[in-house]
């Protein structure tokens, strides 16, 4: 099976028009994704890559049923893109867009949560079920079909280990790029609990990096409320203290969020910690008792 999204998601493209929105768009038609409506304002009635585009969500869909956006806008824009989208009715949300102010997402975290809606990101590169659908911007020929679940903050990151697990046949049921902003509308712990449910998903690699305390979190909801096992590895080891490492939300502070803070939370929780990429499709294969 999969989490959050389905060979039957129908997907709507908010800012189609533009390059990203429209590159993107084709390629998750290559990949399968059931890409039904586009979105950009001023250009409705016309067609991008085959698309149908409308000039509102609402417009959108009411005459195509879609149940799923994602939001290809500048960051200014994002947090009005998002939450037209989730007042049309759309339950899955990715926003990609980077950029985002904190106390918009922060806004944007109520309002989703409040209209029963889920978002992926904002600063993420989206989810893929492999061989079903993908919404987002990863390439979907480094996916494999499998039993593996994978959660990350990482973006470049989760494409290495997912190449790493298909090098070594290990294929995944869903792929999930949460984003590295402060502020993210489904976290580790929300992941976890969706690969917990989901039947076909037999293990989970949880990708983290330096700042916050998600992974904190997440290693007490495995230790206290998941029986499959988890598989970890956290980015940032040699960072220096008081210095954001590429995402919002990478950055030590007063102490707190450092590596080796998460690495020890992680195996204390009895979650085998990768030292490098490379060493986990082993440690996923002994977790599955392969």
């Amino acid at each position: 099976m999969s989490v959050f999204l389905g060979a039957d998601t129908r997907v709507c493209v908010q800012g189609i028009t533009g390059r990203d929105g429209l590159f993107h768009t084709k390629a998750m038609l290559e990949y399968g994704t059931k890409v039904v409506s586009g979105v950009t304002p001023g250009k409705g009635g016309r067609e991008a890559g085959g698309v149908p585009v409308f000039d509102t969500v609402k417009e959108a869909v009411a005459a195509t049923g879609a149940t799923a956006s994602i939001v290809f806008v500048p960051a200014r824009f994002a947090a009005g893109a998002i939450t037209e989208a989730v007042e049309a009715g759309v339950r899955l949300v990715v926003a990609v867009s980077e950029g985002i102010p904190t106390l918009d997402a922060a806004r944007l975290y109520d309002r989703v949560r409040a209209a029963g809606a889920r978002m992926i990101g904002p600063n993420c590169p989206g989810i893929i079920s492999p061989g079903k659908s993908k919404l987002g911007i990863m390439p979907g020929w480094i996916h494999s079909p499998g039993p593996v679940g994978v959660v990350s903050r990482s973006g470049t990151l989760t494409y290495e280990v997912v190449d790493q697990l298909r090098r070594q046949g290990v294929g995944q049921s869903s792929v999930i790029g949460i984003g590295g902003d402060p502020i993210i509308g489904t976290n580790f712990v929300d992941a976890l609990g969706a690969f917990e449910a989901d039947p076909e998903t037999r293990a989970v690699v949880l990708i983290g990096e330096i700042g916050g305390t998600d992974e904190e979190e997440a290693a007490a909801f495995v230790r206290d409320r998941m029986r499959k096992p988890v598989v970890g590895f956290i980015v940032g080891r040699t960072a220096p203290a008081d210095k954001r490492m590429g995402h919002a939300g990478a950055i030590i502070a007063g102490g707190k969020g450092t590596a080796a803070e998460k690495v020890e939370a992680l195996k204390a929780a009895g979650i085998p910690v990768a030292d490098r990429p490379s060493e986990i499709p082993a440690l996923v294969l002994a977790a599955m008792g392969r």
